[in-house]
């Protein structure tokens, strides 16, 4: 009998709904997350060019790249935090309280000038810029049947590289008269999601109003969900896993940024490159995920991952432009193909009171990646940009392989004393 993923439904007795059904039919603060990540990601003008902004000030590679590791530093703590945050205060708070806090963080970053400021201001921006992710995918969950969150997720990934098409593009123009307006735009876009989702989302909580208070219950409470989350074989593979690909992502905001300009090209043809990728996904992802989640999820994942891998080893053909945009539309493919189900799987093996916390593991894994994978990658670059690009390709391979059903997985026992899993997934596995 043919293996369903816990993303898929039983296509055999119930016909699937066309896309256009499935997406009118979702509620209205759906809708709002949307619009709110449109904004958000349109604005993510400073972390793509936080390097270039570095060398300009007269700060060398490695030194950008440690300001870029700070980010990520931050991301790491940001995870976790959040997906506590999202289960506690509510997914709605979460949000408003990170794009706020964001906004302020970038505007003081913009005044920075040491290598000590930068790097302590840009951990903080990871931290408040990024722990209101693991809140929106879990009010996306929350709000959407288990066999339409492949579509809910493509559909905010839609919305997220609508402005990441023209995100980019902008800021490689604004770049060239002033950096000053990377952080003030950045900073603009935050703190109008964060007014969109204070007025129009939901307030939900799982928990009461005072446990965000108690630290030490925050501490317990996500080291419980990390517990359970890692003595689940699935999710436990799903997420190691993950991590080859997220390095390979932060590529596009360190080193091809680098590589484009010492092929002697200026920021508007980086800009252009990456904004490729939104034009792509906004094109292409909504109808393709159609047919992608028809297959078992760990074998849509594992193609994605080597898809990702294998753009960026393209770059070794050369350096000219058609080249750059040759590996971005592979590596592009991979990514519609892999992400949204991949985020899907994560919402669906997580118990419901630990949601929030369970996309704090999975965003956790990015996080590392946001720390170790700008500067490796900017080291390895220094000593050769083709190794570099070889690698890409082989870390898409590793977590290809990985992600297909080739190791035996430990399921969860009585005994861990985790929430049992959602009988949908138990059944479909």
């Amino acid at each position: 009998m043919k293996t369903q993923s816990p993303t898929q439904s039983d296509s055999s007795t119930t016909p699937r709904p066309s896309l256009w059904t499935t997406l009118k039919a979702f509620p209205r603060p759906v809708w709002i997350v949307f619009l709110g990540v449109f904004i958000n990601r349109f604005g993510t003008f400073v972390v793509p060019f936080l390097a270039l902004h570095m060398t300009k000030l007269g700060f060398s590679i490695k030194e950008s790249g440690m300001a870029l590791a700070a980010y990520g530093g931050g991301h790491l703590v940001a995870s976790m935090i959040g997906g506590h945050l999202a289960d506690t205060i509510g997914r709605r708070n979460t949000i408003v309280l990170s794009m706020f806090s964001a906004g302020s963080v970038m505007l003081c970053l913009s005044q920075a000038e040491s290598l000590a400021a930068i790097a302590s201001l840009a951990c903080l921006a990871g931290i408040t810029a990024e722990f209101y992710k693991p809140a929106s995918s879990a009010l996306l969950a929350d709000l959407t049947a288990n066999e339409n969150r492949v579509t809910a997720y493509a559909a905010m990934r839609f919305a997220i590289n609508a402005g990441w098409a023209i995100g980019p593009a902008t800021a490689g123009l604004m770049a060239q008269y002033s950096y000053t307006w990377l952080f003030v735009g950045d900073a603009i876009t935050s703190f109008a999601f964060g007014a969109i989702a204070w007025k129009f989302l939901p307030s939900l909580r799982n928990q009461n109003r005072e446990d965000w208070k108690n630290v030490g219950k925050a501490f317990s409470s996500i080291a419980t969900a990390c517990r359970c989350a890692l003595s689940d074989g699935r999710y436990l593979r799903f997420l190691i896993a993950a991590f080859g690909p997220a390095i390979v992502f932060m590529q596009m905001s360190s080193t091809l940024g680098m590589e484009i300009q010492a092929a002697g090209y200026k920021e508007t043809v980086y800009g252009c490159v990456m904004a490729l990728n939104g034009v792509l996904i906004i094109l292409i992802e909504l109808p393709l995920i159609t047919i992608t989640q028809r297959f078992k999820a760990t074998t849509a994942i594992a193609i994605g991952y080597a898809l990702i891998g294998g753009g960026y080893c393209l770059f070794l053909l050369g350096d000219a432009i058609a080249v750059y945009a040759a590996g971005m539309i592979v590596f592009t493919f991979g990514e519609m193909i892999a992400m949204p189900i991949a985020m899907a799987y994560a919402a669906s093996l997580a118990p419901e009171d630990m949601r929030g916390r369970y996309m704090g593991v999975y965003g956790l894994v990015w996080g590392c990646a946001l720390t170790v994978g700008p500067a490796a990658g900017l080291a390895l670059f220094e000593l050769s940009p083709d190794l570099l690009w070889i690698a890409c390709g082989g870390l898409g391979l590793v977590s290809a392989v990985i992600s297909l059903d080739l190791f035996p997985a430990a399921q969860k026992t009585s005994e861990s004393g985790c929430p049992a899993p959602n009988p949908e997934i138990a059944s479909s596995t």
